[in-house]
């Protein structure tokens, strides 16, 4: 913005500024009284820059797009600890509160599930607590302790929000204004619960009518109007009442918030002990539509998974010499794995995810040793995969 303002731009600016009967040499009076102005200057320019880009949301740096998104509520995310979940054997044990380790990572006990299963913390924040399951080493003594496994993770760990993750979520909170229990304010509220990865809310009545059809439209009201007086004094009662009612939007038929969400782990379903967690935070299944949680009385809410969808791909390769099915299998699993995480990565931006054929060919085609492919079948078919609205994509295989 500033760049032509340089010393030598902005001292000569001033120089031509002095009038030429004046002696305006380097060394003379006049040019070494402006030379350090001119450096002053240049420095003013480069400040001006550094701020003004600053003050927009676009080109902030961190710290102040931190200082810019407090105007509209929001703040990174924190880094959060991943909660899993561990088993010890014999089940009567009691490891409530002591510490175990694994790899370079300490946990700690939490809360008892069933005899022998516990919720277990990791004792670091960050996606560090997401890497290890298996056999873990108590660093406090249990007496009777046999085994100790972490066998699965209830609640992934996250790093700090990042610095564009940061800035999109900015953005978009001026394309929707969350409001009064709507469906902004549901998508701001899930998305800020340590593990939600992706999230979709929808609108499921109890019936198949919307409220919105409820309210009489001037021809009913004309209607009305036209035979209210000469109806039975009993049914133009009842009417009315109804009428009114509606008029007055008093009339409506119940129905559910429906919460759907993905894990940040791997973007695939989310576990019983994250589903209960969002569900205690939004609407209480105990005092459900009381208002007790973050969702407006009324509310009813219902929180579910994703459901994952397995894709089995068949497809025919022609390998580069000295390659085979047996040496890169694995690279063209990975490889189709990698365009389904992608695809559920993108999940909550969309309605229906499609595994298309075409896509996983691409993927397997870029595998070093792989010269053709053709035939390709998604679970027994040629066509693409059309998922329905709250399903997500799995690798099921990848055979030849």
């Amino acid at each position: 913005m500033y760049e032509g303002e340089t010393y030598e731009t902005i001292l000569e600016r001033m120089l031509n500024r002095v009038p030429d009967k004046m002696d305006k040499r380097p060394g003379s009076v006049i040019y070494d009284t402006h030379s350090p102005t001119a450096i002053e200057f240049q420095i003013l320019y480069i400040e001006l820059e550094y701020l003004i880009k600053n003050s927009y949301g676009s080109t902030a740096a961190r710290e102040f797009l931190t200082l810019i998104a407090k105007d509209r509520g929001l703040s990174p995310e924190p880094a959060t600890k991943a909660i899993l979940k561990g088993e010890f054997t014999p089940a009567g044990v009691d490891v409530a509160g002591k510490r175990f380790n694994i790899g370079d990572v300490n946990y700690v006990v939490l809360e008892q599930i069933v005899p022998g299963q516990y919720q277990v913390r990791c004792e670091r924040e960050g996606v560090v607590g997401n890497q290890y399951l298996g056999d873990t080493t108590p660093i406090d003594y249990v007496e009777g302790l046999q085994t100790a496994r972490l066998t699965e993770i209830l609640i992934p760990g996250e790093d700090e929000e990042d610095t564009e993750a940061f800035r999109k979520r900015y953005f978009d909170s001026f394309n929707e204004q969350s409001f009064g229990g709507n469906r902004a304010e549901y998508l701001e509220a899930v998305k800020r619960i340590d593990g939600v990865g992706g999230v979709k809310v929808t609108r499921v009545w109890n019936g198949d009518i919307r409220p919105a059809e409820m309210i009489p439209s001037a021809k009913v009201t004309t209607w009305y109007d036209s035979v209210i007086e000469g109806l039975d004094e009993d049914v133009a009662a009842w009417l009315s009442t109804v009428y009114l009612a509606a008029r007055e939007k008093k009339l409506t038929v119940g129905g559910t918030v429906l919460v759907t969400v993905v894990n940040s782990l791997d973007y695939g379903e989310a576990s019983v002990t994250l589903l209960q967690k969002i569900q205690t935070e939004l609407d209480p299944e105990q005092n459900a539509g009381e208002g007790f949680g973050t969702a407006p009385i009324g509310h009813v809410v219902n929180v579910k998974s994703a459901v994952a969808v397995q894709a089995a791909v068949r497809t025919t390769v022609t390998f580069a010499e000295g390659y085979g099915w047996a040496n890169i299998k694995s690279l063209i699993e990975d490889a189709v794995d990698a365009y389904l995480l992608e695809l559920r990565k993108g999940w909550a931006d969309g309605q229906n995810v499609i595994v298309r054929v075409s896509q996983v060919e691409t993927r397997v085609l870029g595998v070093k040793g792989v010269l053709d492919v053709a035939d390709t079948t998604i679970n027994g078919s040629a066509n693409n995969l059309v998922l329905a609205e709250c399903q997500v994509p799995v690798l099921g295989g990848v055979s030849a």
